[in-house]
């Protein structure tokens, strides 16, 4: 059996409310006890910068300086773990002043070529009370929530995204401004039809992969199963080749010229695609159906991703799930725990209330979150 991917020290440096945190861990789970406002949510976060992107709240580097640092400073998140790859030190951060829009990574003391890199060390999914509206809100919130499901499998999806989104906005900026030669027009809708198809069929697989789990265990999760699927974008040629779709793809940005100049904007593509999610039991829309419900579903889809990522890559991810415990009852509590223990993963957990984890037991160590400090919880 592979080593569980877990942290095992943790140090932050003028990030958000900590001027200076040092934290040891073992592999159990971590819990974070303390008041709205003291910090759990931050570290989490600071813990989130361990993969691409810009963490759990999508903030600007900029903002997770802490408050009133001197001008041109920045903030520094240092971790040691046991990793995909072995034990690893990996540091991340951002310098301040003008550098403040961009962090660095390195890895074990060297610069990392890319944030990508991370990848190979260890995948990080999170759940927090600011996804609750998931299915109520905007189809994009959904695609992001999406790609990031991708990317824990499919490492290379976040730079084929990237690289699409430069391409079409390429292609927008042709249309806006007349320059409708065919040469320049041809090769970046021939860019964005390669990397649009690669980009639909990623989706559909981890989709496909993880509608077929979730229906696996359906019978004995004490969460109800969510129904998923794609719509938005040839979803009736899923069946046909990669370059069918790209050829049908390709006409459809030609054919559409006139009409994507006249919107500003591309109107066909995996940008806009949705995630549809349904109440599987009940056969109701997820966004229908009671706010506990949509909870429940939405655990039970990072749970899901979780177990299927550990599949895939044959480690577990590390699990941030922020506030977690507040909204379930005491039966729905233990059995998350349970779940979350099958894992074999290690979890970063929050509460206000070190009760709402005693079913965790000995699996978990506690800390106490409160004065920009953390420390051993005292029973």
């Amino acid at each position: 059996m592979a080593p569980k991917v877990h942290i095992e020290r943790l140090k932050l440096s003028g990030f958000r409310n900590y001027s200076s945190l040092s934290l040891t861990l073992d592999a159990r789970h971590v819990v974070l006890v303390g008041d709205n406002g003291a910090g759990k949510t931050n570290l989490m976060e600071a813990v989130s910068l361990l993969t691409p992107g810009r963490g759990l709240r999508r903030a600007a580097y900029g903002d997770m300086i802490m408050a009133g640092s001197a001008p041109g400073a920045g903030f520094s998140v240092f971790a040691g773990l046991e990793g995909m790859a072995g034990p690893v030190d990996i540091g991340t951060g951002v310098e301040g002043g003008e550098d403040s829009s961009s962090r660095k990574v390195r890895l074990n003391g060297a610069p990392a070529r890319a944030t990508d890199e991370l990848l190979e060390h260890l995948r990080l999914l999170w759940l927090t009370p600011a996804m609750d509206g998931l299915f109520t809100g905007a189809a994009g919130d959904r695609r992001r929530f999406l790609d990031r499901l991708v990317l824990s499998v499919d490492p290379t999806h976040g730079s084929r995204a990237l690289n699409y989104e430069r391409a079409m906005r390429g292609r927008n900026r042709l249309l806006s401004e007349g320059r409708s030669d065919p040469t320049w027009l041809d090769g970046v809708e021939t860019q964005m039809a390669e990397l649009g198809v690669a980009m639909a069929m990623a989706r559909r697989e981890v989709v496909s992969l993880l509608s077929n789990l979730i229906e696996s265990n359906a019978a004995h999760s004490a969460f109800p199963a969510a129904a998923v699927r794609l719509e938005g974008f040839l979803e009736d040629r899923a069946l046909q080749s990669a370059s069918d779709m790209e050829a049908m793809f390709l006409e459809q940005l030609k054919t559409g010229r006139n009409r994507d100049a006249a919107a500003g904007r591309t109107l066909s593509g995996p940008h806009r695609m949705d995630l549809v999610v349904e109440h599987r039991a009940k056969a109701m829309p997820a966004a229908l159906s009671s706010t506990g419900e949509q909870k429940a579903l939405l655990i039970g889809i990072i749970l899901g991703h979780a177990q299927l990522v550990a599949s895939m890559t044959g480690h577990a991810p590390v699990l941030l799930l922020d506030e977690i415990a507040a909204h379930l009852d005491e039966g729905r509590r233990a059995a998350l725990f349970d779940l979350v223990e099958a894992l074999d993963c290690q979890a970063f957990m929050t509460g206000t209330d070190a009760a709402m984890f005693a079913a965790l037991g000995g699996r978990g160590q506690v800390f106490s979150v409160a004065g920009n400090q953390v420390t051993p919880h005292e029973s």
